[in-house]
């Protein structure tokens, strides 16, 4: 059997490069399998290829300067028409939301190849919260033969919106299998202290399309409001986005509790959050990652397509008005997480994905 694994951005690699290392693994099953690079984001792509030690077995290399979504959706749909015709797949697995995702998906649906859909069934009820994101994971799973789906809320979701079951898993999110591989490859304190010497810390990240403007400038008032008023330091790896970066910059200049990093790699950024206070997000990834160390999430968004976070406790969904975040980091600094676990996965989501197709 013939698959091939597909990414683009960091937040793929990371969720697929552990499928990638078992397919490896089980090739005296019958599994071939090629690890397929669009290059949507190269720069992150390149720096997460040496942690988990694989390379791209093909390259497209879309990536240029300022493309809009329909230029990257175009690149790599027509990548995939040239690929698919010169290699015989059985399944072309793809992951999350991204356009790299929801391109090949359904170039290969086109084709005729089977689609598997790697965190299928994520939804926060807005087609424009996230965006495109939200547009391109329903349209994924539509197209797809087998949806794996990392929770049960997930697997309802996609039963109430009228999906056969026989085509729906529940595997895990491989986000856990990551941060696994991880941990037992490498000295995360060791590499925490390199960035800041104490844990007297939260972690924050914020980068999405949609809260660019107002609602990003709302979240870092109540940021550094809470940061000056509880003596808390805020470590802040502040994303490439020119946007975003100028925002950041000027809401935090002046603010010596801050600590304005640059962009850090996978490693990094899980010894970040392994040792912090608690997190401060809006990314979904790290919904999913912080609860494997016990940590507490203000998602500073207005939707949230995993509700199991806010459920299981791990997490607040605190808008993105100053008042409500800054009311949330208080809730955030008090977090005791006592016997809670991760209702994301248990590291063997990639093992599961796998051996569904071999059956």
């Amino acid at each position: 059997m013939r698959i091939g694994i597909v990414f683009g951005t960091r937040p793929e690699i990371i969720k697929v490069a552990p499928v990638y290392l078992k397919a490896k693994e089980m090739e005296k099953d019958g599994i071939e399998a090629d690890f397929i690079c669009t290059g949507q984001h190269r720069e992150m792509v390149d720096m997460m290829k040496g942690i988990f030690n694989v390379e791209a077995d093909i390259d497209m290399n879309i990536m240029t300067a300022n493309q809009t979504l329909n230029e990257v959706m175009y690149k790599v749909v027509r990548g995939f028409e040239e690929l698919l015709k010169e290699r015989h797949y059985d399944w072309i697995f793809v992951q999350g939301d991204t356009t790299t995702a929801m391109a090949a998906a359904l170039a290969a649906f086109n084709r005729g190849v089977k689609v598997g859909h790697i965190e299928a069934g994520l939804r926060s009820g807005d087609l424009y919260d996230p965006f495109p994101e939200e547009m391109n994971r329903r349209v994924i799973d539509q197209v797809s033969e087998k949806m794996f789906a990392p929770t049960q809320r997930a697997k309802e979701t996609l039963l109430k919106e009228g999906f056969d079951e026989k085509r729906i898993i529940v595997t895990g999110n491989t986000v856990i299998d990551a941060q696994m591989y991880v941990v037992n490859h490498f000295d995360l304190e060791s590499v925490r202290k390199k960035i800041i010497d104490h844990e007297n810390y939260f972690l924050v990240t914020l980068h999405r399309r949609e809260n660019i403007g107002q609602r990003m400038r709302n979240i870092l008032r109540a940021l550094r409001k809470f940061s000056e008023k509880e003596g808390i330091e805020i470590v802040f790896p502040v994303h490439k986005n020119p946007k975003v970066r100028d925002i950041v910059y000027t809401e935090l200049d002046g603010c010596k509790n801050a600590h304005l990093i640059e962009p850090v790699d996978y490693v990094e950024l899980t010894a970040l959050l392994k040792d912090a206070k608690f997190v401060a997000t809006d990314s979904g990834g790290i919904q999913e990652e912080a609860p494997t160390f016990g940590k507490f999430v203000v998602v500073c968004r207005k939707t949230t397509e995993r509700p199991e976070l806010i459920e299981s406790g791990f997490g607040i969904l605190a808008g993105t008005e100053e008042e409500s975040v800054y009311a949330a980091l208080n809730r955030a600094v008090r977090f005791v997480p006592g016997t809670l676990k991760n209702p994301f996965g248990d590291g063997y989501a990639s093992e599961r994905i796998l051996s569904s197709v071999l059956r």
